[in-house]
């Protein structure tokens, strides 16, 4: 009887395990707005890692977060980090690595806490018209075996994909308020 037990419960446990085999472990995310600016207005703005704190949810969650940057902001191998105790925001860094000039900046996201992980991360402008930008921003992730079982009871996807596109509101509405037109910031 206990031997019948013992590999009843094995099987429970190992169910999860090989579902998890036929989990995806790679998701993307990408959100987009259009923004009443020619690009170069758009682009200038979101060229500089330290503008996305006026803008992204997760700057807003915890405004006393500790802030570091390391290299000149707006070009490629600027790092900018943060360290938050909030666990929605936790503690990372984000390095530019790579700029097409007035279309595109990739990133590339390390996480340390609560969870360790790597991701890259863009934002795309493309014109619409004289006075209109299309931006793009892209976010990409893995999620290692077993915890990509996860991805079957979690909509991480439809998560992120809210917390972006609540950035390009942001965004939006700070660039297309007229008053608020922002400066552009020196490349010191």
């Amino acid at each position: 009887m206990i031997k019948k037990l013992l590999l009843a419960i094995v099987v429970l446990l190992a169910i999860p395990l090989v579902a998890a085999l036929f989990v995806k472990q790679d998701y993307k995310v990408e959100t987009q707005v259009v923004i009443q600016q020619p690009v170069t207005v758009v682009f200038d703005y979101i060229r500089f890692l330290t503008n996305q704190d006026n803008f992204s949810v997760w700057a807003a969650q915890d405004p006393n977060m500790q802030k570091t940057d390391r290299g000149v902001d707006g070009t490629v191998g600027f790092v900018s980090g943060w360290h938050s105790e909030n666990p929605d925001v936790g503690t990372g860094e984000q390095e530019i690595k790579a700029i097409v000039e007035g279309s595109r900046i990739d990133y590339e996201l390390r996480f340390y806490q609560p969870y360790a992980a790597v991701s890259p991360a863009y934002m795309q402008t493309e014109a619409v018209s004289a006075e209109q930008t299309r931006v793009i921003w892209g976010f990409a992730g893995h999620m290692p075996y077993p915890m990509n079982l996860m991805l079957l009871f979690m909509d991480v996807e439809a998560m992120i994909a809210a917390d972006l596109q609540q950035g390009l509101e942001n965004l939006k509405l700070i660039l297309e308020t007229p008053a608020a037109e922002p400066a552009e910031t020196p490349l010191s």
